[in-house]
């Protein structure tokens, strides 16, 4: 589904992606864990075809980043890339016109189970609430692969709660999910895979499952132990 080959991409000389090695297939959902400036928003943008200044092979099914496949990728990006005074219905409306696999009825569904108004500006939203919306709107579309970028940075344990169990009930078992965070114990329950990151290389791809069983810790644990 995903294959990334020897990626690298530098940022004014720095090096962000180095040597970046993947396959990821259907059905999972996969953590893209480090720490704050290691490449994780980096490698999504690669993924979803907004950057091309990169070297090295990525293939999404088959394909590079970008025309046929920005079809089977919907992105969630770290921050809400819409105008003050529009409202969570313009943004619907928005989805609507500009996907055709967008699918109206589940945004809004997601929309009322977080419990925010329709006719809600983006300018009144608190940073939890702008998070839900994106989260709406990009699982509401009918894609292959979804690309979450810190969906829960800023938002308090509850409504992290709500949005996990929002995600799980959303997820289709054909598809592939991808969320980055640095927050990892909040999201081991959903995962099926974990890739940690630093300095903009791999330093593990497990499943949870397997890191449970030959390594009897959790997938914080994991984590610093490999760091």
């Amino acid at each position: 589904m995903i294959e990334i080959k020897n990626l690298s991409l530098k940022y004014g000389g720095r090096k962000v992606l180095d040597d970046f090695n993947l396959n990821l297939d259907k059905g999972k959902i996969i953590g893209l864990v480090g720490e704050n400036g290691t490449g994780k928003s980096s490698l999504m943008r690669v993924i979803a075809g907004l950057e091309k200044n990169y070297s090295g092979e990525v293939l999404i099914d088959g394909n590079k980043p970008g025309g046929k496949t920005n079809a089977l990728i919907s992105y969630q990006p770290d921050h809400l890339p819409f105008d003050d005074f529009m409202t969570v219905i313009d943004i619907g409306n928005i989805y609507e016109r500009f996907y055709d696999d967008f699918d109206s009825e589940s945004y809004y569904k997601m929309i009322d189970s977080f419990s925010i108004k329709r006719s809600l500006k983006i300018k009144e939203c608190s940073k939890g609430m702008k998070d839900k919306v994106q989260i709406a709107a990009t699982l509401a579309r009918k894609s292959e692969i979804y690309l979450l970028d810190e969906p829960m940075t800023g938002i308090d344990p509850k409504a992290r709660f709500e949005m996990l169990n929002t995600i799980i009930e959303n997820f289709n078992l054909e598809s592939t999910l991808i969320i980055s965070t640095h927050l990892i114990s909040e999201i081991e329950k959903i995962l099926d895979e974990v890739i940690i990151i630093s300095d903009g290389k791999v330093l593990a791809h497990k499943a949870v499952d397997e890191i449970r069983a030959e390594k009897g810790l959790s997938l914080e644990e994991y984590f610093r132990e490999v760091l």
